[in-house]
């Protein structure tokens, strides 16, 4: 229980402290400006791995949505067997 309530505590620091940094940015036009530039170049430096990690995801969520439709196509069979 102690663990929960630390981790609760924390996250709410963190929101917190999220949302009075993100209002003190936002008062500045250029810092805008520059944290835009920054994550632009960022995004335009690891492109081919964002691609590759976002690429990994999707297919392993298709394979996820895959094998969940298999198990309940399995579930559908056997209770059909059961029932007759």
């Amino acid at each position: 229980m102690g663990k929960e309530m630390v981790k609760g505590s924390m996250a709410t620091a963190t929101v917190h402290t999220g949302g009075k940094l993100m209002k003190n940015i936002a008062k500045h036009p250029l810092l805008v400006f520059g944290l835009g530039a920054v994550a632009g170049f960022l995004v335009y430096k690891y492109r081919k791995e964002i691609i590759s990690s976002t690429t990994k995801v999707v297919d392993a969520g298709k394979d996820f949505v895959l094998q969940q439709k298999e198990n309940l196509e399995d579930i559908v069979a056997e209770t059909k067997e059961e029932s007759l």
